[in-house]
């Protein structure tokens, strides 16, 4: 996937749409004339693609691949400017414009991926140029926001959690100062986003978008004050990132209001806006989130980023507040939207994750457009996919969490971890199995907070005594070497929707641990829309033994077809007869050619 997508921001794939982001650089650096191409925030795929190269480099050195990171920040470096400020499209083609669009330009957001690619980077490699650089930025935005300067914030966020990055790694104070008051300043009164607009008019200067009024003020989640939001409303990435960096803000200041408001938004987006696949946001009209409980699934969007930013999310509220279910939902976004995001190969990829395909119909019609029934291998837009890679290559961030001498353990991942003297090593054949194995060795007394799956209905911890507290087992582990065994049930399960998802009435869903399931047209007959799943029907879990399935677990059961016919209204009920199904989990569809697909089955 690494290697694959620079060649894509090299523009050297003849399949993928231009991307243009390494060259917009070399021009903003005066190695190369040219105009600026792609989206004003187009800089931010290479900041995202740095910092999935970064986590590469930590799990295997690459000389290669170290070399082509340092060639792209020698060019960055060159590229920015004596006071600091870095962004291709304002020192290309708008450089009079600097931070006087902010609610469309996305200036901060650019920087807040910058600065994780160099954060990441400089962990990876000590090499502390591009950690320099982007640091130079920092302060330049410190300079130039806050009392008595520019009172605003930016229309995409993304810097508050970078800032907290941060200042993680120097120590200085101000970043996470900046943060703050980046996030305190945002939905406050007069709106600065309102104002700005008109300052934009009377000036005399185009929008990219277009105007901004009060009610358009959710989209950016600037309608209010931050602690005081209580519903996810608009973008979804934007909503999510922010919340990842309130969760910062309050994971460092302990500001209980801020706790608060991160608890209430949690219990509304997973209680009412996520869909059963760890899909977020309902509607391509503003890719953002809809009414409570609106969740359709073939004119979805469940961008592959909102999943992504949940679980930045989660892994900070689980820090707040150690609870299964959190983790339980972490672990339903990762195996379900975010690996959809990408092809088994991982050179496709999807932008919006429908849960309902036709072909003909969905990527074609107008309203159903975005919902592509196959992937691409790039996108104008091209956000999700070096933001998935730098995800999948530190899952072991999210995984483990070593806090002094308590270890918590969040995801069951197979390899190994070490932090002083701490050593683990996780075996198993997850998720297809619920056998997991742990060796850990600890140079002295540590407690030990092991996740249990809330969908698991029962469980087994062998070899030491426990308790179950807010869906861990912990228990406590003296020095030496220690084997730990945990079984989980792995039954399948029949899902059904809350009667308020209009669109899941009389359906049922599948799940086998975190996997959801759907059906595919390759595997069934179509249209997916004649079967039916008797609630009796048994089920039966088969691994895959060829193809590019193979040793996944597949679904096989005994349901129903409705026979039809070219009339297209009949006072006659169609017959039902016998008809074998099958089920693949929904990660994986899309890998076989072009067909239907659908999550929830009419029942």
């Amino acid at each position: 996937m690494v290697p694959f997508q620079l060649s894509t921001l090299k523009d050297e794939v003849p399949d993928a749409a231009p991307s243009h982001a390494i060259e917009n650089f070399e021009i903003a650096a005066g190695l190369k004339s040219g105009e600026f191409y792609g989206m004003v925030f187009q800089d931010s795929d290479v900041g995202k693609w740095i910092e999935a190269a970064a986590y590469s480099l930590m799990l295997k050195k690459d000389g290669e691949l170290e070399k082509e990171v340092d060639a792209i920040v020698d060019i960055i470096a060159q590229a920015q400017q004596p006071d600091g400020y870095l962004n291709t499209y304002f020192i290309i083609k708008e450089p009079d414009m600097k931070w006087r669009n902010l609610r469309e330009c996305h200036e901060m957001y650019v920087a807040g991926h910058m600065l994780e690619g160099a954060v990441a980077y400089y962990l990876a490699t000590g090499k502390d140029k591009f950690l320099n650089v982007m640091r130079r930025k920092a302060d330049h935005i410190y300079d130039v926001f806050g009392p008595g300067k520019i009172e605003g914030y930016d229309g995409h966020q993304e810097i508050e959690l970078a800032l907290y990055r941060l200042y993680a790694v120097t120590g200085d104070k101000k970043y996470a100062e900046l943060a703050n008051l980046l996030l305190d300043r945002r939905g406050t009164e007069p709106n600065f986003f309102l104002a700005e607009f008109e300052k934009l008019q009377a000036d005399g200067k185009k929008t990219h978008w277009g105007g901004i009024r009060k009610d358009g003020l959710p989209y950016s989640q600037s309608h209010e004050p931050v602690r005081r939001q209580k519903r996810a409303v608009g973008h979804a990435v934007r909503a999510l990132y922010m919340y990842s960096g309130m969760a910062d803000a309050a994971i460092h200041t302990g500001d209980a209001e801020l706790v608060q408001a991160m608890n209430t938004l949690w219990e509304n987006v997973v209680n009412r806006q996520m869909y059963v696949t760890g899909g977020l946001g309902a509607t391509v009209y503003g890719e953002a989130f809809a009414a409570d409980y609106d969740l359709p699934n073939d004119t979805v969007y469940a961008e592959t980023c909102a999943s992504i930013a949940f679980i930045f999310w989660a892994k900070r509220m689980v820090k707040l507040r150690r609870k299964g279910e959190i983790a339980d939902e972490m672990e339903r976004a990762l195996y379900n939207t975010v690996l959809a995001g990408s092809n088994l190969e991982g050179n496709k990829y999807y932008y919006v994750n429908p849960l309902e395909v036709i072909p003909g119909i969905s990527g074609k019609n107008p309203g159903y457009r975005h919902a592509l029934p196959e992937r691409p291998a790039w996108f104008g837009c091209a956000c999700c996919p070096p933001n998935l890679a730098r995800l999948l290559l530190s899952l072991y961030d999210y995984a483990y969490d070593l806090d002094g001498d308590e270890l918590n353990i969040h995801l069951y991942i197979d390899g190994t971890a070490e932090w002083g003297g701490v050593n683990i090593t996780h075996t198993s054949n997850y998720p297809w199995e619920g056998e997991l194995n742990w060796k850990i060795n600890c140079d002295g007394k540590i407690k030990v907070a092991l996740r249990v799956p809330k969908w698991s209905k029962s469980h087994s911890l062998s070899a030491v005594p426990y308790d179950l507290r807010d869906g861990y087992a912990i228990f406590e582990l003296e020095a030496g070497e220690h084997s730990v065994q945990l079984s989980l049930d792995m039954n399948l399960r029949r899902i059904y929707a809350n009667a308020a998802v209009r669109e899941n009435a009389n359906r049922v869903a599948l799940m086998r641990g975190p996997i959801a399931y759907c059906f595919e047209g390759i595997d069934n007959p179509e249209p997916l829309s004649a079967l039916r799943l008797p609630r009796n029907a048994e089920i039966k879990v088969s691994a895959e033994t060829g193809g590019i399935l193979q040793n996944m677990r597949t679904l096989t059961m005994t349901g129903l077809k409705a026979l039809s016919s070219e009339v297209l209204y009949s006072e006659t009920a169609p017959e039902l007869v016998p008809q074998e199904l099958k089920a693949i989990p929904y990660f994986a569809w899309a890998n076989r050619g072009l067909t239907e697909m659908r999550v929830w089955m009419n029942e």
